[in-house]
């Protein structure tokens, strides 16, 4: 399902037009990142839960020139599926 699939059936639940619903959308989307990038974590019941996870620096290799790199240490967004999802999906 596409951002534009979402919004479509956002706007067809709720009797909104497309544009509000992008705009709900949005807003959720842009919550959400706001809050991870200043380390908070997002829960929402049922659904899942969204937090930031710090990756160690690591040894790598260049799949082209099979030389060896260093991958720096970096933060990576993660989800973790809550269990009406879970269940759901089964």
């Amino acid at each position: 399902m596409s951002r534009e699939d979402l919004i479509k059936k956002i706007a067809a639940n709720t009797g909104v037009t497309k544009k509000v619903a992008g705009l709900a959308l949005s807003a959720v989307l842009d919550g959400i990142m706001g809050a991870l990038k200043k380390g908070d974590k997002v829960s929402l019941v049922g659904f899942g839960s969204f937090s930031v996870a710090k990756r160690k620096a690591r040894n790598g290799i260049n799949p082209k020139t099979k030389k060896a790199i260093k991958i720096p240490a970096r933060k990576v967004p993660v989800f973790k599926a809550g269990k009406k999802m879970k269940d759901g999906v089964k």
